[in-house]
Order: C-alpha cells, then structure tokens, then sequence
C-alpha cells in the first residue's frame, strides 16, 4: 500500500467498525463494492469508498441520525451530503497532497436477485452481511454502462474488475443482470462489448487505476487490461451461441 493511502484505510476501517458495532445498523446494511470484494479477498486493487445495499425494512431517517452521530464521534466532517439517499462525502485531517475524502453511499434500490451472506472481514475482526462474489461480479458487469448512463463517465475501475473476476474464474448470477438491465444476456454483453470498444482509452486507463494499484502490477496490466477484457467478453458472448 502506498504511504499516502494508509490513513484513509485506517478512518475507513474505523468507520465501518462503527457501522457493524451497530446492531441496527449492520442488521440492514448489506456490504459490497470494491472495498468489500477486497477485505474479502476477491480484489487484488485499492478501494476508496464503502458501499452497502439497504434492507427494505431500513427507516433512513434512523441510518441519518445514527451515522452523523458516528460521524461526529470520528472526527469525520460533512463535506458534502444527498438530500435523497444517503451518500455521504467526509472530510479527515491529512498532509497536503494527500487523501482527505472518504465516501460512503448506502442504497436502497433493493434487487430480488441479489444474494447475501455473513462473512468474517478479518482486517477489522467483525462479521458483516455482505453481497456474495457472484451478486458482486453481477454488478461489476452492468457497472459500465450504468456509471455512463447516470452521470456520463467512464471508470477504468470497473474494467479491472470485470477483468480481474473473469481471471479468477468467477461466476455471475444471470438473474442479477436480467432484473437490472431488462435484456437477455446475450444483449447485454453484446452492449458491454460495444461500450468497452468505444469508451475504454488507455489515457483513462493510467488516470484511474495508477493510484489503485502498486507500480509493478498497474505496468504489467496497463497494456493488456482493454483488449483482455473484451476477450473474455467475447467468450461468454460465444457460449451463449454453443
């Protein structure tokens, strides 16, 4: 890890350890994103943000009042907050030029599809209900076109996972997809492919995964990460035809 990412690990650790100490809080919201996929093992990259899937019982107006109260308690000010969901941007002390933001978004677009589970999180030593591997490849897949269709940006995040889940052999739930999307998987991966082809540079490439992995691993991926990816897009794409 490099030095300047170290404190914003340690105020995230800290911060979820506050959420799951809560009994009301971490029986309602459900962990996932990158941060998640690599405290479980699952990412082999940096992850800046926590992520999390409301119940459909959750009452936002206790999580509101709850988090700010953890908020305070940390140290953590309110740079910045959503008046329709929680999303929430805190600001830490840091040495210049280094981290200072951490974001913490919990939804409740709730999925029938999704899939949950207890698991250990062994940096932190607490249990935590989180989106299983293959809910989170789901995601990952649709991730792309989403982030693009909502806010009209591209991240080179979302192709590393794509690729790095792929490599590990994971699977997806098919279900996940056809319930977000509303296409069949075919059309769908045909869509990501052409989204990959289209959007995907290598100057987008460097801007978004040099600060998210170590130099060795980021010069090795750098030049394969593109065209690997749509390889293996192409290959489900083809045994959709078998």
């Amino acid at each position: 890890m490099r030095k300047e990412d170290i404190k914003h690990e340690i105020m995230m650790n800290r911060l979820l350890s506050e959420i799951l100490d809560d009994k009301y809080l971490s029986g309602n919201a459900y962990f996932k994103g990158g941060t998640c996929a690599k405290m479980l093992g699952y990412l082999d990259r940096f992850s800046v943000d926590l992520d999390f899937d409301l119940s459909e019982k959750a009452d936002k107006g206790i999580f509101r009042q709850k988090l700010k109260k953890i908020f305070k308690d940390l140290g953590l000010e309110i740079k910045d907050e959503s008046k329709r969901s929680l999303q929430y941007f805190l600001k830490y002390p840091a040495d210049s030029g280094f981290r200072n933001t951490l974001k913490i978004e919990m939804l409740d677009n709730f999925y029938r599809s999704n899939v949950y589970k207890p698991f250990r999180l062994p940096d932190i030593e607490r249990t935590a209900i989180c989106q299983t591997i293959e809910t989170m490849f789901s995601h990952k897949l649709i991730a792309p076109l989403d982030r693009k269709e909502k806010g009209g940006t591209v991240a080179g995040r979302d192709i590393y996972d794509i690729h790095h889940f792929f490599s590990q052999g994971y699977e997806y739930l098919p279900e996940v997809i056809k319930e977000r999307r509303g296409v069949t998987l075919p059309e769908h991966f045909s869509d990501l492919k052409a989204f990959v082809e289209k959007e995907v540079t290598k100057r987008m490439i460097d801007e978004d995964l040099n600060a998210l992995l170590d130099i060795d691993k980021f010069k090795l991926i750098r030049k394969y990460l593109k065209e690997e990816t749509l390889r293996f897009i192409e290959k489900e794409i083809k045994s959709f035809e078998e």
